[in-house]
């Protein structure tokens, strides 16, 4: 791929691109308005408002008050947050449950509370979709289980869980319930009172905000064990001094994302739908994994596993025709191991191990669908031929 070559960037799950309207927010508060916002003097006093606006404004995507909102560094400590602070913060029991396709903030946060803390930690089963039923969960939770956490929408093969029934089968044993929205915003409605949740974690790179914002929504007065100490910002539950021209973008980022949620995922799950349909026609052997688009599935979201490929070598195919996308979770960058949403999904590791995620934003065109359809024909036929396998 040469310099200045047109990119047909389909990694938006991993990250977007910063909105001018998120940037354009942010600059006073990292060059006039540059106070401390526990500061008494006019500085402090006006990162002190912005902080606020910023609160209210996600407050209000979410259907919650201002002082439920706790602004992190991003989705992975709001997740960390979430796990580790109201497992400790809410003693009813040390049983946790979790899905086995969770994002990794929630499964290595759980194992550090089973390692150091003595909790046990029981994985609920998930279907070959990728869907956690309210009967599996039914099976799984115990008098003594203190927090499910469930991924209101799975970042690798866009499956969207039924969060609100699980949230009544969890409330209905005593549990708390805590979602993963990250993938989710932007995409499908965030209310804690329609989802039925304790808590929500968002990522602002996920909305078009920079990378390194993010926020744990939490419920009401629920206990928070605090996971990082100090001078007790964000009402005594994330200490350290606030990123406010990070929150600010966070929050002007979130607005707009929900407020062009409609159009955008209706445009864009027509365009998946169309890139759905190039490749399983044309290229052989082809498998959609997850649930079918339309029917519990973020809109922008395909990923594929191309039997006789290996996934990484697609991607470079790809990439050299100008098209940018990954082979599952960003967070997993680097691992050999095959991909563990897909296998908890019943896929043999041989063909997780081939698997490439396309997943569409709001500035994808009919254009770059079809250059990208085109592309993976050729690069899968490349990879295959170059393997010497044949075609399924």
């Amino acid at each position: 791929m040469s310099t200045g070559e047109h990119v047909v960037f389909l990694d938006h799950a991993a990250t977007t691109p910063v909105r001018r309207e998120a940037l354009e927010a942010m600059w006073p508060y990292l060059s006039g308005s540059f106070g401390n916002p526990s500061s008494r003097h006019r500085l402090g006093d006006e990162a002190a408002r912005a902080l606020a606006w910023a609160r209210e404004r996600v407050a209000v995507v979410a259907g919650v008050r201002p002082g439920d909102v706790v602004f992190t560094s991003g989705g992975t400590e709001a997740d960390n947050l979430a796990i580790k602070g109201v497992a400790l913060a809410n003693p009813r029991g040390r049983h946790l449950v979790v899905s086995p396709i969770e994002h990794e903030a929630v499964l290595e946060a759980a194992s550090y509370l089973e390692r150091i803390h003595g909790f046990t930690v029981s994985l609920v089963d998930v279907d070959d979709r990728g869907v956690v039923t309210p009967d599996a969960l039914r099976r799984v939770v115990r008098p003594d289980t203190t927090l499910v956490s469930v991924q209101l929408a799975n970042n690798e093969v866009g499956t969207v869980q039924p969060v609100a029934d699980l949230a009544r089968v969890a409330h209905e044993a005593g549990a708390l319930m805590h979602t993963d929205a990250v993938q989710a915003a932007g995409w499908l409605a965030l209310s804690l009172d329609e989802l039925g949740v304790d808590a929500l974690s968002l990522a602002g790179h996920k909305v078009g905000a920079p990378k390194g914002t993010g926020a744990l929504l939490v419920r009401g007065r629920l206990p928070l064990e605090p996971v990082l100490h100090g001078g007790g910002q964000e009402r005594g539950r994330r200490s350290g001094t606030e990123n406010v021209a990070g929150a600010v973008a966070f929050a002007t980022a979130l607005g707009l994302a929900e407020a062009e949620r409609s159009d955008v995922s209706s445009r864009v799950a027509s365009l998946t739908a169309r890139l759905v349909a190039r490749v399983t026609d044309e290229v052989p052997g082809a498998q959609l994994t997850g649930a079918s688009p339309g029917i519990g599935r973020l809109p922008g979201t395909a990923s594929f596993v191309f039997p006789g490929t290996a996934g990484e070598a697609v991607l470079l195919e790809l990439e050299q025709d100008g098209v940018i996308c990954s082979s599952g979770s960003a967070c997993a960058a680097g691992s050999d191991e095959p991909s563990h949403v897909l296998t908890a999904m019943g896929i043999s590791p041989e063909i997780a191990q081939t698997a490439v995620r396309f997943t569409l934003g709001a500035e994808t065109t009919a254009a770059d669908i079809e250059t990208a359809a085109d592309a993976v024909a050729g690069a899968v036929r490349t990879v295959r031929g170059i393997g010497g396998a044949v075609a399924p």
